[in-house]
């Protein structure tokens, strides 16, 4: 009888309760600040990552997830008599953590030749970041506790990937100017003027679509782009950072104008606030 195993990494933002709830490994990325290393999920939670990077006022750095870490994973759940491994990881245009799950997949087949035709491993990009990828994953969890079948959820994901995108908005542009995800002088003048970038996350790109004045007109100018493009046959979800009144005003506007309710909210862990830092707020839905 098959026994499917659901692996991410902590780029997906998904909460502690769901990683218990729908038993998905998670591995965690590790973060440099002031020349001290740390590992996300165990080291610290998104609220205390938020306090490190306003005490330090730096960017952190995220290293990728090893081949080498990869490599014992696999070895473990084989060991453990999985028969088959789903990983589905963060963008390969942001990190080379996809990349190494590949190169590990390569190696444990070379290592243990008797595991092949008994074990299978799927590596996935996801082409995008947190939620967006983080969502489709307990989906695909789901799935295992409902007894598909491996190539059921692995076709399940890669569809899905394709079609969900997410808009967000950030309320200082501090963060994004050091990143470098915004120039330092269209920056400076956004936050003199109180110009807050409308962006777009879809197929490996974030995109600045739309610029709006002041912090207010951030939740209406996605809720309604949002509303033009989702799929109302299937869920949403809000993301936001260290603020949840704005999860809770992105969740009043959005079920005006389309309906229902999300689904879930996701907050944003040290991937993700690394570059756009911790006031944001945003939806992630699948497009028509």
């Amino acid at each position: 009888m098959p026994k499917i195993k659901i692996v991410t990494d902590s780029g997906s933002d998904i909460s502690y309760k769901n990683e218990d709830l729908y038993d998905i490994e998670i591995l965690p990325f590790k973060i440099a600040l002031s020349g001290e290393s740390y590992t996300s999920r165990i080291d610290f939670d998104n609220s205390k990552f938020y306090e490190m990077m306003e005490a330090k006022d730096e960017i952190p750095l995220t290293s990728q997830i090893t081949s080498f870490e990869f490599g014992e994973l696999f070895g473990e759940l084989f060991e453990q008599g999985y028969t088959d491994v789903i990983y589905v990881g963060i963008n390969s245009e942001g990190s080379s953590t996809y990349y190494n799950s590949v190169m590990a997949k390569d190696q444990f087949f070379e290592d243990n030749p008797d595991a092949a035709g008994k074990f299978n491993i799927y590596c996935i990009d996801s082409k995008t970041y947190s939620l967006c990828y983080g969502t489709a994953v307990v989906e695909a969890a789901k799935m295992v506790n409902k007894g598909c079948d491996a190539k059921e959820i692995v076709k399940f994901l890669r569809e899905r990937l394709n079609k969900t995108v997410a808009y967000f908005g950030l309320y200082t542009l501090k963060y994004a100017k050091k990143s470098g995800r915004i120039p330092s002088a269209a920056a400076f003048v956004g936050e003199i003027l109180g110009v807050r970038p409308i962006m777009r996350l879809f197929d490996k790109n974030i995109e600045t679509v739309s610029k709006v004045r002041g912090d207010s007109a951030i939740i209406p100018a996605i809720s309604e782009q949002v509303a033009e493009e989702i799929d109302k046959s299937l869920p949403y979800y809000i993301i936001y950072g260290n603020d949840s009144s704005f999860s809770d005003e992105m969740a009043t506007a959005m079920t005006k104008l389309v309906g229902y309710p999300p689904s879930d909210s996701y907050q944003i862990g040290a991937a993700i606030a690394a570059n756009a830092g911790p006031e944001i707020v945003g939806v992630s839905f699948v497009i028509k």
